[in-house]
C-alpha cells in the first residue's frame, strides 16, 4: 500500500498558503502538507494590526477584483474558496491625486499605469513631447524585447510624463523607478501592444483596448476584519501542518524527494518529503537552491529588493481632501512617496468620532538610509509633509504605529521574465518536484501572488504524478 505523498510548503506568505490550499484541494487523498514559516506570523506582507481602537493593515490594504485576462481575480476565487466573499467591501472614495509642485492634482483618466493614450488629458500634469512619438514604420519594441518603462517613455513623449505620472504610479507599488523596472515585467499589456503598434499613444489604446471591461464594476477590494482574515481562513481550509518560527536552512535532494535542514545549526531537524515549493523570496531560494543547483542559484539571486516603511496615524477630527490618496513624484523631494486616507477610501473604517486612519509610505529603492530614523523620527516627518501636501496643519495623531518592510517589494529589472521562464524550466528538467512560487518571480500583488502559489502547486502534482508515492 503506497504512502501519503508529503510536500513541504517553504514560506507561510499568501503565495505559500495559497499552494497549500490548492495541494489540498487536488492532490490526493491524504497527501500530507506541512508549511514552515521562518517568522513567528504568517500571511508575509498581509498584516492586520489595530491603532485606535480598530483593525488596520499594516502591509497590503486591498486587491483587485479582476483578472487581467477576464474574469475574477485569483484573488477573489481564493476569498470564496475560503467562504469570506461576504465580507468583500469596495472604496467608496476612488479619486486619488499627485502631489505637483506644492499642490494636489487630480490623477489624470485614462492612462495606462500613468502612460497617456490621450496626450490632452494629462496636461494639467504633465507636457508631453507629442512630436517624439512619431511613426517609424516599425513596432517599438522587437519580438523579444525588454525595456525599462521609463527609457521607452522618456524617449516617447518626455521626461516630464515619466517624473510626474509613471514614475509616481510605478513607485505607489513597487517602490522603484521606471528608469530601472522592466516594460515587460511590470506592465505586460503595454509591452505585448508596443510588439505590434508603431507608437506609444497607439500602444496604450491598444493594450486598453483589448483589456476586458465591466462599466461600473469596482476596480479593488478588500475584508471587513482585514486581509488577516484571509490568513487566517487559508492556514485553516489547507488542513496543513504549520511550523512557525522554523526556518529552512539547507536543501538536497534525495533518490526519493527532498531533505530540509530546519531550525539552528547547532540543532538542525532533518525532514524527508516527496516535493518543495519554495514560496519564498528570490535571495532565499538562491541560498537554498544553491545546494541542489547552483547554476540557478546565481540568477535567483540577482533580484535586488526595495525596502519600506509604512506609517500609520490616527488623527481627531482632520480637514482632510475628499480623495482616496495622493502618489507623490520623486522630484518633489518629499519623504512621503504615497499616502491612502483609509477612513475616507473605506466607508467601513469610518468612526462616528470622526477619528481618521491615515497611511504614508516611506522609501523608494536606494534610499534605504532614509529609513534608518528612528520610529518617531519618521512619524513626525510623515505627519509634517501630510500637513504640508493638504495644505493645512494636521491634529496631532493620538496614535500611530510604524511598520517596516525590509527587502519588501522587487525590482524587476529589464529581461527578468526571460530570466524566471529560464530557471523555471531548468528546475523542471532536472528538479520537477521543486517549484518557485511568489513575487520574486511572478509580479506584485495579492492575486498575481494567489495565482504563483497555486501553478507552482500544480506543478507538483503532475510531477508526482496525481497520487502518493
Amino acid at each position: 500500500m503506497r504512502r501519503p505523498a508529503r510536500v513541504a510548503v517553504v514560506g507561510g506568505g499568501v503565495a505559500g498558503l495559497a499552494a497549500a490550499v490548492r495541494l489540498r484541494d487536488r492532490a490526493p487523498e491524504g497527501t500530507e502538507i506541512t508549511v514552515y514559516e521562518r517568522s513567528g506570523a504568517l500571511g508575509g506582507k498581509l498584516r492586520t494590526g489595530e491603532l485606535a481602537g480598530q483593525p488596520v493593515e499594516f502591509g497590503a490594504e486591498s486587491f483587485l477584483m479582476r483578472d487581467p485576462a477576464g474574469g475574477e481575480s485569483a484573488a477573489v476565487a481564493l476569498v470564496r474558496r475560503l467562504g469570506l466573499a461576504d465580507r468583500i467591501v469596495h472604496p467608496t472614495v476612488g479619486r486619488a491625486a499627485l502631489a505637483v509642485d506644492g499642490e494636489l492634482r487630480p490623477v489624470p483618466a485614462g492612462t495606462l499605469v500613468g502612460v497617456p493614450g490621450d496626450l490632452a488629458a494629462v496636461s494639467t500634469v504633465a507636457r508631453p513631447d507629442a512630436a517624439a512619438d512619431r511613426d517609424e514604420g516599425r513596432p517599438l519594441l522587437g519580438p523579444d524585447e525588454d525595456v525599462s518603462v521609463g527609457a521607452l517613455v522618456r524617449a516617447r513623449l518626455g521626461g516630464e510624463v515619466v517624473d510626474r505620472l509613471v514614475d509616481p504610479m510605478l513607485g505607489g507599488v513597487y517602490a522603484g523607478r521606471a528608469d530601472d523596472l522592466s516594460l515587460t515585467a511590470t506592465m505586460p499589456a503595454l509591452a505585448r501592444a508596443a510588439r505590434v503598434e508603431h507608437t506609444l499613444v497607439g500602444a496604450v489604446r491598444a493594450a486598453q483596448a483589448a483589456a476586458p471591461r465591466a462599466p461600473g464594476a469596482p476596480v479593488f477590494g478588500t475584508l471587513v476584519g482585514g486581509l488577516g482574515t484571509l490568513v487566517e481562513a487559508a492556514a485553516r481550509v489547507s488542513g496543513a501542518t504549520i511550523r512557525r518560527d522554523a526556518t529552512v536552512r539547507e536543501l538536497h535532494p534525495t533518490p526519493a524527494g527532498w531533505r530540509l535542514t530546519i531550525g539552528p545549526t547547532r540543532d538542525p531537524e532533518h525532514v524527508e518529503v516527496d516535493a518543495v515549493v519554495l514560496a519564498v523570496p528570490a535571495r532565499a531560494a538562491a541560498r537554498l537552491l544553491a545546494g541542489p543547483a547552483p547554476e540557478l542559484a546565481g540568477t535567483v539571486g540577482r533580484l535586488d529588493y526595495a525596502s519600506v516603511a509604512l506609517v500609520t496615524l490616527a488623527l481627531p477630527e482632520p480637514r482632510l481632501p475628499e480623495l482616496s490618496g495622493f502618489l507623490v513624484p520623486g522630484t518633489e523631494g518629499l519623504l512621503v512617496k504615497a499616502s491612502t486616507f483609509f477612513t475616507t477610501k473605506w466607508g467601513h473604517l469610518r468612526r462616528p468620532d470622526g477619528l481618521a486612519l491615515v497611511r504614508a509610505s516611506v522609501g523608494r529603492y536606494g534610499e534605504e538610509e532614509q529609513l534608518q530614523r528612528p520610529d518617531e523620527d519618521l512619524a513626525a516627518t510623515v505627519h509634517r509633509e501630510l500637513s504640508a501636501v493638504v495644505g493645512s496643519p494636521l491634529p496631532t495623531p493620538v496614535a500611530g504605529h510604524v511598520q517596516r518592510w525590509g527587502g519588501a517589494l522587487p525590482q524587476y529589472a529589464p529581461g527578468h521574465v526571460d530570466r524566471v521562464a529560464s530557471v523555471r524550466a531548468a528546475l523542471r528538467a532536472s528538479h520537477p518536484t521543486l517549484a518557485l512560487a511568489g513575487a520574486g518571480y511572478d509580479g506584485v500583488g495579492i492575486p498575481v501572488c494567489v495565482r504563483s502559489g497555486e501553478t507552482a502547486a500544480d506543478e507538483i502534482i503532475t510531477a508526482l504524478g496525481g497520487s502518493g508515492t
